[in-house]
């Protein structure tokens, strides 16, 4: 029997047309992850329980993150069953947004703790089933050639959305109708990839049995080693970031001795998004040209350890300006090409949402690792030891790619 379209290697490239939708439609997804965690639920906290706002805080995001470590796998598992004639992944990315839009609008409503983290979750829910259906995108459609650089500009969207959804939650639409703003903003920019581009259906004579969805939220690193290296190896990068980045104002405060330690992270926080931007697309490219991943990781790496080497021996403010700078030139070609290898060490066609969902689990666990890791390092042996830590597991990290044998 000849392979269903639907699981068919890709080799004919996307155009910039297609790769533009894509990347809307993931700027919906963090601008509405982003500014809610960065303005609009830590207002709404505040208003409902100020004593205990940053206890709370953290509850309710924590929520939120446990929803989304569930969601993203078991949906992109369900979507690559899915025989429906829209396709494999549409139906699912029309569900999650219209779901994350209602529940934003219901967050706007809630005046107790409960209903906030209740509403939280569901937006968790909803922007994860896309993220889950969107990712898959670039594996099920995108040749090999070309997926560092389509890689980089999907990836954009991570910083992009931060940027653009806090503009509209504080300077266009303040207060709690930004919540409502933010559904409109996902809906609207989703669907025109929905309706514009082809979601190839899959055969229900391939559909792999539902039986085999939770046996197959483990992949085995004996029968899969390279797929198991690139998601160690993105777990420990992305944990090493992590732990650094848990500190950051407070090392602001302690160490570089800031005036205002809120506008100084902001200050950094900017520098980084700027380099990063740079960095992103060109490395994504690059790597597609020389058809090569591993160097670009292996060098984005040790320019990520260099900045946190930078924090660690000097705690002063232009050192800080010059680190944040490194790591965004670093940050933006790991996230392209480390994004492009996954596709290429992903263990089997029809299990490909599924698979990228896993990977999605090792960019968010470490979050919640990373206070466990970070904290006692502080405690004992201060901020340098923190940073230094960080060093090394970022290049730990990043060395682990060299123990992938199918990507170049």
């Amino acid at each position: 029997m000849a392979t269903p379209a639907a699981l068919a290697e890709p080799r004919t490239p996307v155009s910039r047309k297609w790769t533009l939708l894509l990347v809307l439609a993931n700027l919906g997804i963090w601008m509405a992850f982003m500014a809610p965690l960065q303005v609009l639920l830590p207002d709404q906290i505040q208003d409902i329980s100020p004593d205990d706002k940053k206890t709370l805080l953290g509850w309710v995001t924590g929520a939120g993150a446990l929803a989304a470590l569930l969601v993203t796998p078991l949906v992109g598992a369900l979507s690559d069953r899915t025989t429906s004639r829209l396709g494999r992944r549409r139906p699912w990315t029309v569900t999650g947004a219209l779901l994350s839009a209602v529940s934003l609008a219901a967050l706007a409503r809630q005046d107790t703790i409960a209903g906030v983290a209740v509403a939280w979750v569901f937006v968790q829910a909803g922007l994860n089933m896309m993220l889950a259906s969107l990712t898959a995108a670039v594996p099920d459609r995108v040749p090999v050639r070309q997926r560092g650089l389509v890689s980089g500009w999907v990836n954009l969207p991570q910083v992009l959305g931060a940027v653009l959804g806090v503009a509209v939650v504080s300077a266009i639409v303040p207060g709690r109708s930004g919540y409502v703003a933010l559904g409109l903003a996902v809906v609207g920019l989703a669907l025109p990839f929905v309706l514009l581009t082809t979601d190839d259906p899959l055969p229900p004579a391939a559909r792999p049995p539902l039986r085999t969805v939770w046996r197959g939220m483990w992949i085995s690193p004996r029968r899969h080693p390279d797929f198991g290296w690139a998601w160690a190896s993105r777990f420990v990068t992305q944990l090493s970031g992590a732990a650094a980045s848990l500190y950051l104002l407070y090392f602001l405060e302690d160490s570089v001795k800031v005036k205002d330690a809120d506008e100084a992270v902001l200050q950094l926080t900017a520098v980084t998004t700027l380099c990063l931007l740079v960095t992103i697309v060109l490395g994504g490219y690059w790597s597609d040209r020389l058809g090569r991943r591993k160097v670009f990781v292996l060098g984005a790496g040790a320019v990520l350890a260099l900045a946190s080497v930078v924090m660690a021996v000097s705690p002063t403010w232009p050192a800080a300006v010059l680190a944040a700078a490194i790591l965004g030139a670093g940050f933006g070609v790991y996230l392209a090409v480390h994004s492009a290898l996954v596709t290429e060490v992903l263990p089997s066609a029809v299990d490909r949402a599924k698979d990228m969902g896993l990977v999605n689990v090792a960019n968010t666990a470490p979050n919640l690792l990373a206070p466990v890791v970070a904290g006692p390092v502080v405690s004992l042996m201060g901020y340098p030891a923190l940073f230094a830590l960080s060093a090394v597991l970022t290049l730990g990290g990043s060395a682990l790619v060299l123990r992938i044998r199918s990507v170049a």
